[in-house]
Order: C-alpha cells, then structure tokens, then sequence
C-alpha cells in the first residue's frame, strides 16, 4: 500500500486579496437598503453598476470603471423604473448593454453611452412585460446573444429574446416555469439560477429549498434533490467539473456548502458545515483556476477554496478578512484583470454603513510579476457569441467563444460569426480591447482617441457647465507633472505617458484637471474650517464650565 500525504500542495496556497485605497475606490455611492438577496452591483471592462437608494422609483448608478474617487452625489442615473431595481446584470456580449429588474414587475434593456451616463437616462431601449409581480432575478444566456431569463413573484420563468422588435416586448419565447390552475408550486418561486457552460442545463433554487435541474428550453425538471439535510439558497454550476454546487443551511441552521452531481441529486457527494452566522453564502466559481470563493452578506470576510474532480472535491486555501460588512458583490470578467499583477479575480464590495464600493483584487504572488503567467490564465470565456438566439432555441448547443489573456494575442472566433446589428457601439468595442496598440490601424487608433477626448471633454462640460470658451489668457503650469491619459491598453485601465499639452484640447484636459484639484482643494479647507470651528465651541464650553466651577 503507497503512502499519500494529506497536505495537497496548491499553487494559489499564498493567494491574498488586496483592497484598493480609498482614492482607487468609488466613495459616496447611496448603496440601495433593499433586502433582497442580490448582489445589486455589475462590472465589466468599461463600467461598473450599482443599485442605489432613492425616493420615488428605483435608480442605479453606471460609473466608467476607471472614475474613482469621491462620486458627485448629483451624479446622472438610470431612473426609468416605477418600482425599487432589485437586480442589474451586463450583456456578456456588448459592454455598453445593461439588463435591470424591477418592484415595477417590468424588466428593462439599456444602452449606455460610450462616454457614459452624462444625463439622467429614462428611456430604456426595451421594456420586458410578462410578469404580475416583481421581479427579482434576471440573467444572461452564456453563449446564445440577446437571450435574457427573468424570475419573479408571480411563479413565473421566463425567456425573452431582447432583439425582436418593438420598444415593448410583451411575449416570451419560451415560458420555462409557469403557474397551472392557479397553483402556486413552491418550486416555481426561484430563489437562483445558473446555467451550465453551453447552456442547454439551468440550475435552480426554489422556496422549498430543494436543488433542480431543468431544460431551459422546455421547462422539464430532469432532476431534483431529495436530501432534508440541506436547505438549499444558492446554486452554481461547476464548469469543467461536472459538479453542482449548493449553499444554504443545515438542520441546525448552520451555514453549509454542498457539491452535487448534476446528473444525479439523489445524495450530496460532499457537505460542510462552516459557522452558525445568518447572511446568505453567496458563491463565486472561476472555471480557469478551479477556485471557489465564498462571500456571506453581512460578513467581512471572504472564504477561498479549490476544487477538484476527485475526492474530497473541495480544498479550503485561507480566507480575507475585513471588518467592514459587505451587503453585497459585483465580479469582474477574467479579460478586464490586469494580468501583469498575477490578479486572478476582482470583487467589488459594496459596504453600505460607508457608502462605498471597494474593489478587492485576488493576488498570487509570484517572483516576476511583470512577465505574463500562462499557468494562471489558461484560454477564458471571452466577449463573443458563439449562436444566435434562434440557433440555440432550434436545439444548437455550443461553448463559449474562448480568448487569450495574453497581450498581443488574438484567437479566432471558430464558429462563424452572428449576424445582427453590431453598430458603432460594437467597433468602438472591439477597438478599444484590441492586445496590441500596434495591431490597430491608424484610422481605429484615431477614432479611438477622438472618442476618448469626446467622453472627456462632455463629461466635464456636464460636472462645469460654465463658459469656459475664452482660454487666451491662460498659460500652463510648467512646473506640473507630464499630463497621464488613458489609451488603448489591455485592460483599459493602464495610465500611458504622453508629453506635454500641445493642442487645444489636451490644454483643455489640463485646466479641467487642475479645476478638479482645486476643488478637492476646497472641500480639504472647508473641512478643516469646520473643525476649526468645532475646536473654538469646545474651548468656549470649557471656559464656561470652567467659571460656573469657580
């Protein structure tokens, strides 16, 4: 008989996360009170979405991922919904699409400008009407474009298909789950959902607790679990495992973890209890490296795990700890990372008691940093469709389209391309992600720059709507730091070096960035007028103490 050593060595046993400052997060962000059991947050490589508080509707923020800092509390929203949003999720396929739910019982399609929300947006491009009562859960098909499932409080599932035409879609293509003779079954009020990679599988949690396996395209449930010892919340497809994984609460009402295999539910193959805490497990998987992250509402800290075909299936690796709760988690796609850091994945956690949204980025700590890792990024999921809608409800099944990390890569697509209406928002897109500056032609790297200077110059005309036309007078600062803008980098979010202001506009730029430095400026002395103040009342107040004592 071999010896075998219990200690599984692990190449991300260091794995650390690592907050950003204050200043790299977005502060003053009215995080919604709803209580619902969503993540209420959604990134991608462009912007990042989050559901706020308001009177009088329902409201969330869109942000360009790259404007930090102190959010303007007058700051443009999406305020088209009647009802609280109780969940946003972006297009997988279009980074300037954003899908929204509603109390309102409408789910709603909107198309963000390129340089952002520089207005109020009202008026969304679709309006999803089928349900009765609000919606709470919406998401998007992995690898069929345009399909979006919804999820409400009327027992009803549905799938639409966003690219029919009419500003108002009131017909499904297909009804998954649906009331019968006026039967609420327990099992068609869904707690989550989760496709399998190709998917032709949905996953499901209902309000009985129990795990099913449905076909998404005829609503038959293939497979149900049966165990009473789990109280099942949150389910997630393993990809690339073959596994099924739960969470929820035991008997006792310890928050616990279980694998399952999705073809049969009859018997859990793994279960954990972790601790006796009440906020929902939510659980995030990513399929490139296998590791498995747990992230409790309510808790401060982040469990991380690695996962694995054979026994026992799940690996515990160490855990971030923070003591600001998070109310909820929005998660970055692996092309959005930056990969020269060795970052594997990217939280966004919304701390309400702060108003903040602070990214937290998943280290692996390696000696090179700089050089590109290929055993931590193996060939990902990426932004293309691999079907049309039609294809995939005609029974096609298909993977997701992959693509490489790597700079200066590019992997074909290999299954024909989608028709549709890309539009100008679609080759912006495709430019502006493009590995390699020396792989854009001349022409895109122009209407890139000029799209850049037009998202600049009118988001700052909308944060000073002053005249600020007659410039003659004013000479730059020869003693300020070279001028840093963004360009076509891989991830969007790496400064580049350029030199001094030669032009009009980049004069522009630099007086519109110092005016944000003088306004910092002012805000740091109104501050410290106020404790000023405050100081002066505490001498008074002692003084007067001071003589009612003698």
């Amino acid at each position: 008989m071999s010896w075998r050593s219990s200690f599984r060595c692990s190449k991300f046993r260091h794995i650390f996360g690592k907050p950003a400052t204050k200043e790299h997060s977005y502060d003053g962000v009215p995080i919604t009170r709803s209580v619902h059991d969503n993540h209420y947050c959604s990134a991608n490589p462009c912007f990042i979405a989050v559901v706020t508080e308001c009177t009088g509707g329902g409201s969330f923020l869109v942000l360009p991922i790259h404007h930090t800092g102190r959010v303007d509390p007058q700051h443009p929203r999406v305020c088209g919904h009647s009802g609280r949003v109780l969940d946003v999720k972006w297009n997988p396929f279009n980074d300037y699409c954003i899908a929204s739910c509603s109390e309102d019982c409408t789910v709603k399609i909107w198309d963000i400008p390129i340089c952002g929300v520089q207005q109020n947006l009202t008026k969304a491009r679709k309006t999803l009407i089928g349900h009765s009562r609000r919606v709470g859960l919406i998401e998007w098909h992995p690898t069929a474009e345009n399909l979006l499932l919804s999820a409400a409080y009327d027992y009803k599932v549905l799938l639409w298909d966003v690219s029919q035409a009419g500003a108002v879609i009131r017909y499904p293509v297909r009804v998954v789950l649906i009331p019968i003779h006026h039967r609420y079954p327990s099992e068609a009020l869904l707690l989550s959902v989760s496709f399998n990679s190709d998917g032709s599988r949905l996953a499901v949690t209902s309000k009985d607790r129990h795990v099913r396996v449905l076909d998404p395209r005829t609503g038959k449930i293939l497979q149900v679990s049966s165990s009473n010892s789990h109280k099942a919340n949150k389910v997630l497809y393993i990809v690339g495992l073959k596994l099924l994984l739960s969470t929820g609460s035991s008997p006792w009402n310890h928050r616990q973890i279980v694998l399952w295999d999705p073809d049969d539910l009859s018997e859990p193959l793994y279960e954990e209890d972790l601790d006796g805490s009440a906020g929902v497990l939510f659980p995030f998987y990513d399929p490139d490296t296998h590791m498995l992250y747990l992230a409790g509402k309510g808790d401060g800290n982040i469990r991380y795990y690695e996962l694995s075909a054979e026994k026992p299936y799940i690996s515990y690796l160490t855990e971030y700890r923070s003591l600001l709760p998070q109310k909820g988690l929005g998660v970055m796609p692996k092309r959005g990372l930056d990969v020269s850091a060795c970052e594997i994945f990217r939280f966004y956690r919304l701390i309400a008691i702060k108003d903040l949204v602070e990214p937290l980025s998943m280290i692996v700590p390696r000696k090179e940093s700089g050089i590109f890792q290929e055993d931590l990024y193996p060939m990902t999921a990426g932004n293309q469709a691999a079907m049309t809608a039609q294809e995939w409800l005609l029974g096609v099944n298909k993977g997701p389209v992959l693509m490489s990390l790597k700079p200066e890569t590019r992997v074909a697509n290999p299954y024909p391309e989608t028709p549709g209406e890309k539009g100008m928002v679609s080759q912006l897109s495709s430019l502006r992600f493009q590995r390699s500056p020396a792989a854009v032609t001349e022409r895109g790297q122009e209407f890139v720059e000029e799209a850049f200077l037009e998202e600049q110059l009118s988001y700052q005309d909308a944060k000073y709507p002053k005249d600020l036309s007659d410039l003659s007078g004013w000479q730059p600062d020869e003693t300020q730091v070279p001028l840093w803008t963004y360009c076509c980098t891989p991830h969007c979010c790496e400064p580049a070096e350029r030199p001094p202001p030669m032009t009009d506009s980049e004069l522009l730029q630099a007086f519109y960035k110092q005016q944000d430095e003088i306004r910092g400026l002012k805000e740091e002395l109104h501050q410290k007028d106020m404790k000023i103040a405050r100081l002066e009342q505490d001498i008074k107040n002692t003084r007067k103490n001071m003589r009612a004592t003698f």
